[in-house]
């Protein structure tokens, strides 16, 4: 048995109270985790889990382990990282959780950089609207994107700055009463997107300003298409509404109108040695986006 494969393994069970998921994730059957969990439990002489239908659950030894198999993957971890500190070209794995709409607008073209940059490190890579626990879901990294500073666990490391663009396209403007200040968004068709924080409230102007519509849906790039197909007016942020502003598909509208900025983060949980390949990844972001800032 190799028991440093077990421990992470049995980390990982603990974590999500599920072999199947387990399993899900390190591409390995059911059986087996099961089976490395039964002979790690044999050679300390202890039981760690509780088994039932339904559920597991640690018992006292097994959380008293879980603390210590914790610590113990750490210090591997750093220490390996040590290595790879003092060699030129570092390597390993990141796996990183990602704003979906960041991920198929501002996000694939720095990462082709970074993989040209850095191509003995493996990007695995997952992408989804809703903000995913970084420890659960086994992340090393999570880049988020806020108007408001994340109460968070996690380090935090702020990437770049983005506005937010109030968009319609020029046959929506040409046929409906003109926008001329924030008030006058009332009395159009606007569309909210379902994860904004302010829902139907638009921090535009000194107030704000609420907004109503027949549509809301949780993919601003999804948005950004029926604004350009004329169905009304999005409040969306830059880095998504750059291209279709610069092609002339939408317009942008009360551009001298106060609006908040969003930040992006790099998220990563709390430890003793971060990784070289981490610090490499956060610091090449930072520095591409400075040099890509009308996004």
């Amino acid at each position: 048995m190799d028991k440093l494969k077990a421990m992470q393994l049995f980390v990982r069970v603990a974590e999500l109270g599920s072999f199947s998921r387990v399993a899900e994730q390190s591409a390995s059957s059911k059986s087996m985790i099961s089976k490395q969990i039964s002979s790690l439990e044999d050679s300390l002489g202890a039981r760690l889990l509780q088994r039932s239908t339904r559920r597991l659950q640690l018992t006292q030894l097994g959380e008293d382990y879980l603390v210590r198999c914790r610590e113990i993957l750490r210090q591997v971890e750093d220490s390996e990282a040590h290595i790879q500190e003092q060699q030129q070209e570092p390597k390993g794995r990141l796996r990183i959780n990602a704003a979906m709409a960041l991920g198929l607008t501002a996000l694939a073209p720095a990462f082709a950089e970074f993989m040209r940059r850095y191509p003995h490190i493996e990007l695995d890579i997952q992408f989804s609207d809703q903000a995913q626990d970084l420890l659960e879901h086994n992340f090393d990294l999570g880049l988020r994107v806020a108007s408001q500073a994340f109460d968070s666990s996690y380090v935090g490391k702020t990437i770049t700055q983005f506005s937010y663009s109030i968009c319609a396209a020029p046959a929506y403007l040409a046929a409906h009463p003109p926008i001329l200040k924030p008030d006058d968004l009332s009395h159009h068709q606007c569309f909210e997107y379902s994860y904004f924080r302010h829902k139907n409230h638009w921090p535009v102007g000194a107030d704000g300003v609420a907004i109503s519509g027949n549509m809301k849906a949780n993919s601003s790039v999804f948005l950004l298409d029926m604004i350009k197909q004329g169905m009304g007016v999005g409040f969306i942020p830059r880095f998504i509404s750059y291209p279709a502003l610069q092609s002339g598909e939408v317009v942008e509208i009360l551009t001298e109108a106060p609006k908040p900025l969003m930040t992006l983060y790099a998220l990563y949980p709390v430890r003793h040695f971060t990784p070289p390949r981490l610090q490499r990844f956060i610091k090449f972001l930072q520095d591409w986006f400075a040099q890509h800032p009308y996004l």
